[in-house]
């Protein structure tokens, strides 16, 4: 009888990932129980902005601790998405991970500062602290919800590419309900600056995406 050679993936790392994830969840809920309490109800309640973005601290520790989570959460699934339409990646799983989980940290960082120099250069500093502290806090309410299916595709669930396209599209309409939920929040201050608004959108929101999908796709 011939013998045939079987290929496990190991998914050590990713439950040490996910141990860490969850660690960071516990400490949050720790140190800051009220805050995590309001951030959980953020969809339902507008008790987490009004309160606790009083002072727009975007590097609050509390979002610092939050965003880690975030990017496991989103890394995990890009790293799943990967996984599953090009297989033939010569990278280490873990490796790829941790590749992946580098460049959408550099993507939001950079992001992040060139939506910080705007504000600067046109002098609306509180009113771009204020909106990025609320697009950081729904984004990584977001990265929450996102590590159950994240769980059930690991460890029960084999994806298909239809949940994958199915999870994506949620993805990306959840993030335009938020983004419109901020906008609602400071419509005075949009219908006074349109132009700005508009530049800024299409310079800082649309376009560093279609860039992404097309270096992605090439």
């Amino acid at each position: 009888m011939e013998a045939v050679e079987r290929h496990i993936n190991s998914l050590d790392w990713i439950t040490l990932t996910l141990m860490g994830a969850f660690l960071l969840l516990a400490i949050v809920k720790t140190a800051y129980p009220q805050r995590f309490e309001d951030f959980l109800s953020l969809l339902t309640s507008n008790k987490f902005m009004m309160f606790r973005g009083k002072k727009n601290k975007a590097f609050h520790p509390f979002n610092i601790l939050l965003f880690f989570v975030h990017l496991i959460s989103f890394s995990l699934l890009f790293y799943l998405f990967f996984n599953y339409f090009w297989e033939e990646s010569s990278l280490e799983p873990v490796f790829l991970f941790i590749r992946i989980a580098t460049a959408y940290a550099s993507f939001v960082l950079l992001k992040f500062g060139l939506e910080k120099i705007v504000g600067n250069v046109f002098d609306l500093d509180a009113q771009i602290d204020s909106y990025l502290y609320q697009k950081i806090s729904y984004r990584n309410f977001i990265g929450l919800i996102l590590l159950i299916p994240s769980l059930i595709f690991i460890y029960t669930f084999t994806p298909t590419a239809f949940t994958l396209y199915s999870l994506l599209g949620i993805l990306v309409l959840t993030n335009i309900f938020s983004l419109l939920l901020i906008y609602r929040k400071n419509q005075s201050l949009i219908t006074g600056n349109w132009f700005y608004f508009i530049l800024y959108l299409c310079a800082l929101e649309i376009a560093p995406y279609i860039i992404l999908y097309k270096l992605i796709t090439i």
